[in-house]
């Protein structure tokens, strides 16, 4: 068994937890629409098409925004096929994944959709194919109250109140091989800013996405960023990360590191914005927006036969294991460590495509990673605090030697609660953690949940749904102006703590 000591201490804030921290995404990717959140044909959807019980997991796992419609897919997305009557849209080839999209699920659904399920909607424009005039017709058509053209004829195919989307990505991924309409960084750089300028021309308090770079082994990723930013710091609020994060060849010591990955490319973002802010005169301080996240494992994305284009096919529907849902809390503590800067995340997919809810035509399941998000959404509230942590370190492959303990704290002032997330990194080793509790005297431990700690490749499964869920972390107990906890090898765990006396 390995010790390791962790301080929390109320005074040592990073930031306010937002609960767009707790975002998902929704693309026109395999089954994550067309039969998952949508399937007009089920006896288990409701009269717009909408499956019910898929919404009801949604609202389990806390979702609160969601980001739409791509992804790839939206750097070839005309907005205007998915919206009017149904049986009038056009058919188009979805090229970003091969398949025949009906267009029969369009802004309208989506919007619908929110409303149903609770959350809020995140728009992407495509910079791929089209560009400024097509973005500002899409913003024009969904945000706009009447009196115009494109309004009134949102309003007339049964929206009479506008969608009032608040944030927009500008375009996706547009640095990458895979992309539609791929741009170097000076051509995305300056179509993005003159698209931005636009958009605030229509309203001045939309909240804007730029793209950064999307993987660091692209040769361009080097110099997107600063080129990039350089650009759009003036009209940009948010600059993107996208991040995925794979278990290579059962190395799961190094996998359960992969919060190391994010944290690197989290902080190189904001190094970056803070640099074309200083370097352009500007007094702008840009958030992260971490809009596509999430472990993937044995992804099948390969297109079927050139002549065939399936309306819909089977993409990326992993069976998640209990690794994968301890690295999905370990990048969570990432995100919660980082509440200063990121304050939008979108855990990708939702539905059945690398999602932590899966759906077949007769009933719904929750996949291994549902459950420390679940968890994170509905307990991490109110001020992320920092922790310091003296642990051992271990050895990986990718990162080098890593601390075997990371920890995110969360204090929620209105509900007295104190929340600590913590990981065991070590794939072989028990270990037990002292958190200094000298800032809550009168702590007393309300709850104390494990995901992990046994075989790292349990699964859950629609047959076995109980195959990885949180169970009771049985060592947890305050004592002193400490509270002991005994972390299982390869585990997260979530830690509730009450910081007033319980009422007499």
């Amino acid at each position: 068994m390995v010790r390791a000591t962790v301080v929390v201490d109320r005074d040592q804030a990073i930031g306010e937890v937002d609960r767009r921290l707790f975002g998902s995404f929704v693309e026109h990717l395999g089954r994550c629409v067309y039969g998952g959140i949508f399937e007009p044909e089920s006896p288990l959807s409701d009269p717009n098409g909408f499956r019910e019980d898929v919404a009801a997991l949604i609202r389990e796992l806390g979702v609160t925004v969601v980001r739409y419609p791509g992804g790839n897919f939206v750097s070839g997305y005309r907005w205007e096929d998915g919206v009017g009557p149904r049986d009038s849209r056009p058919s188009r080839l979805n090229l970003a994944w091969h398949t025949t999209d009906s267009n029969s699920f369009g802004l309208h659904e989506f919007v619908d959709w929110c409303a149903k399920v609770g959350v809020e909607p995140m728009f992407a424009v495509n910079l791929g194919t089209r560009g400024i005039e097509e973005a500002l017709d899409m913003l024009e058509y969904s945000n706009h109250p009447g009196g115009t053209t494109l309004s009134d004829r949102r309003i007339a195919n049964g929206a009479p109140d506008p969608f009032g989307v608040r944030m927009w990505c500008l375009g996706n991924e547009p640095d990458g091989p895979w992309q539609l309409g791929r741009k170097t960084a000076v051509e995305y750089g300056r179509l993005a800013a003159e698209t931005a300028r636009g958009m605030r021309q229509f309203d001045a308090k939309l909240q804007l996405v730029v793209a950064g770079h999307t993987a660091p082994w692209l040769p361009s990723s080097a110099d997107w960023d600063r080129i990039v930013l350089d650009e759009t710091v003036e009209f940009a609020d948010y600059v993107a990360v996208h991040i995925y994060v794979q278990e290579v060849e059962r190395d799961i010591q190094t996998f359960l590191a992969s919060g190391v990955e994010l944290d690197r490319e989290i902080e190189r973002a904001i190094a970056e914005a803070d640099a074309a802010a200083a370097r352009r005169g500007v007094d702008r301080t840009l958030a992260v927006s971490v809009d596509e996240w999430g472990v993937w494992r044995d992804v099948d994305l390969k297109a079927p036969k050139p002549q065939d284009w399936p309306v819909e096919r089977r993409m990326g529907e992993s069976t998640y294991t209990a690794g994968d849902a301890v690295v999905t809390g370990a990048l969570i503590v990432s995100l919660l460590n980082h509440a200063d800067r990121v304050t939008c995340a979108c855990q990708s997919m939702l539905v059945n495509a690398g999602a932590p809810i899966r759906a077949e035509a007769d009933g719904v399941w929750r996949s291994s990673v549902f459950h420390p998000f679940r968890l994170a959404a509905r307990h991490a509230r109110g001020t992320a605090l920092r922790a310091t942590i003296e642990a051992p370190e271990i050895e990986t492959r990718k990162y080098g030697r890593v601390p075997a303990l990371d920890v995110a704290a969360t204090l929620d002032e209105a509900q007295a609660e104190l929340v600590l997330f913590l990981v065991n990194r070590n794939a072989s080793e028990t270990a037990h953690a002292a958190v200094r509790l000298g800032s809550w005297p009168e702590a007393r431990l309300i709850e104390a949940l494990v995901i992990g700690g046994g075989d790292p490749w349990e699964t859950s499964t629609r047959e076995r749904p109980e195959g990885v869920v949180p169970r009771e972390l049985p060592e947890a107990a305050i004592v002193g102006d400490s509270l002991e906890l005994v972390l299982p090898a390869a585990s997260w765990s979530v830690v509730r703590l009450a910081t007033k006396p319980e009422p007499r």
